[in-house]
């Protein structure tokens, strides 16, 4: 029983992600998107055993072909893009955050702080990739620049998904846990003691 919920749990959150990635502002080099949000929620709501799994499952859904990456994109040429290094900076950001957020799920403060820390991962992923990407092509290009580029357009946005993610994931993280049969403190303190 506790097997066939974790594959619905992680089949739901990687379907949230393969919904919300391809909604897209587009931009020039990288579009804002509601992937990010898509992750804070399952990095804060998942731990860090099922979240990542969600993040390999979408990539490798975009990989075959199915349009998942923003801007309704897929297949190899955008993994292999400038753009690149945001998609697979999900995968440390999002086990950043569930590591932190399971560590303390009934502190609100931890989700923002998890939540900026995972951004700080695809960020860090995507510049790099980005600036590599560039001086690959031949392209003039300081890491200021692919910062002005990559980072400061989503400065605000991501907060905002970080404010609105926080109170989300803080007010549901018990009723997941719950679903997935995972005890809390106190049930471990319980069951230590029989």
């Amino acid at each position: 029983m506790k097997t066939t919920r974790n594959i619905a749990f992680i089949a739901l959150f990687t379907a949230v992600l393969c919904v919300l990635a391809p909604l897209s502002i587009p931009m020039v080099p990288v579009p804002i998107s509601l992937g990010t949000l898509a992750l804070y929620l399952i990095g804060a709501l998942l731990d860090y055993k099922r979240a990542p799994i969600c993040v390999i499952l979408y990539i490798l859904i975009g990989l075959i072909g199915v349009p998942v990456f923003a801007g309704y994109q897929a297949g190899y040429t955008v993994l292999v893009g400038p753009t690149a290094g945001f998609i697979f900076g999900y995968l440390p950001g999002v086990l950043a955050q569930s590591l932190l957020t399971t560590w303390k799920k009934d502190k609100f403060y931890m989700y923002p702080i998890a939540m900026i820390l995972g951004t700080i991962f695809i960020y860090g992923f995507g510049v790099i990739w980005y600036f590599v990407s560039m001086l690959n092509k031949g392209k003039e290009i300081t890491i200021v620049e692919a910062l002005m580029a990559c980072v400061v357009p989503f400065l605000i946005g991501d907060s905002i998904k970080i404010g609105v993610a926080s109170v989300a994931a803080y007010k549901l993280r018990k009723f997941a846990d719950k679903a997935l049969l995972i005890p809390s403190r106190e049930e471990k303190r319980i069951a230590e003691k029989e």
